[in-house]
């Protein structure tokens, strides 16, 4: 899935926990690691991770 394998490089690069992630993103600590665990995420949940990893944080 492109949109973890996304994350987990703006992890690394942000030096940022999952969980910090998923509670900024969509108020869900366990969302990284639900999709590593094959979870998919909503169309509008992806549009929020596409939109804070690219800075755009509404």
């Amino acid at each position: 899935m492109a949109t973890l394998r996304d994350i987990e490089r703006y992890l690394v690069r942000a030096k940022m926990a999952p969980t910090r992630f998923g509670r900024e993103v969509a108020n869900d600590p366990r969302l990284v690691l639900d999709m590593r665990n094959g979870r998919e995420p909503r169309p509008m949940t992806i549009a929020k991770i596409r939109a804070y990893i690219g800075g755009v944080r509404a």
